[in-house]
């Protein structure tokens, strides 16, 4: 298993090994001690969650507020997904930066993402499932949204018709959630992630 960190602090992509004989493959997709000695503290698991897209298909971008924020780590056990983390830390030296990676059932990769990310996925085909540990139970009072064709943001999505949910298409633009101070702030998330490592959290 090989951990690499993004260009955004707080996200990293997992390649897992692949064990191929003729009865099929075999692959370790989640380590908590191998994602503890990257991030600094290990993934809290308080949830397990999927969801299954057809083509086109836009979540997000969804966040949770900090503390606790939500960490999530996800892998597309069917089809495929590009799936785009951004940054929504007001103060962060990458704020307002996205990142994407392709999740697939071939390559079989896994993303972390920190608490106080923006995390969204677009389906690359039909009946593209992604399972999701999440570090806290879905809390609706403190779960957040920025629309995913925010022009500040200016996402790349795929081409083609895209479907979104009304809660995504009603969501505030970036420069609209960090005027109404609904962004998390990059300092208290280091705070709370240092937290997660002394087990003071």
């Amino acid at each position: 298993m090989r951990l690499h960190q993004l260009g955004i602090e707080g996200a990293w992509e997992v390649t897992p090994e692949q064990h191929r004989d003729s009865r099929g493959l075999f692959l370790e997709w989640y380590r908590f001690d191998r994602l503890a000695e990257k991030v600094g503290h290990p993934l809290r698991l308080a949830q397990a969650s999927m969801s299954v897209s057809r083509r086109g298909v836009v979540r997000g971008i969804h966040f949770a507020d900090v503390p606790p924020g939500q960490a999530k780590y996800v892998t597309c056990v069917h089809g495929a997904v590009l799936d785009v983390v951004a940054d929504l830390r007001v103060g962060s030296p990458t704020y307002g930066r996205w990142e994407s990676v392709r999740l697939d059932d071939a390559n079989r990769k896994a993303l972390y993402i920190s608490e106080g990310m923006g995390h969204g996925v677009c389906a690359l085909t039909d009946r593209a499932t992604l399972s999701y540990l999440c570090s806290q139970t879905y809390n609706p009072t403190g779960e957040r949204s920025i629309h995913p064709l925010d022009p500040e943001l200016a996402v790349h999505w795929p081409g083609g018709e895209l479907h979104f949910s009304p809660r995504d298409q009603a969501a505030p633009l970036l420069g609209e959630a960090r005027s109404g101070g609904l962004l998390p702030d990059y300092a208290a998330c280091r705070a709370f992630t240092k937290s997660l490592s002394t087990g003071s959290a």
